[in-house]
């Protein structure tokens, strides 16, 4: 986000400076600025639902696991059971 707002007041930046900018082409280039701002936002948002979709697919999955091995020590307590037998 930083890199990009970084890069948009460069560009703004160059544009004053190689020449004659009008008021059309400042309010252009803002335009894009706010466009390419409201990208970053939403990219962001987007970036922070995923790592809570993966946080809950962790949990899930070590649930899962420890599930998996109460049941293996469920079988092996009752097939050492039935050895003794």
């Amino acid at each position: 986000m930083k890199k990009v707002i970084k890069v948009s007041v460069i560009v703004l930046a160059v544009s004053l400076g190689a020449g004659c900018a009008t008021n059309e082409d400042v309010e252009k280039l803002q335009s894009q600025v706010n466009g390419v701002d409201a990208s970053v936002k939403q990219a962001s948002a987007d970036a922070a639902s995923a790592q809570a979709k993966a946080a809950a697919a962790e949990a899930s999955a070590n649930r899962a696991t420890e599930l998996s091995q109460e049941a293996n020590s469920k079988l092996d307590r009752n097939f050492k059971r039935s050895m003794r037998k």
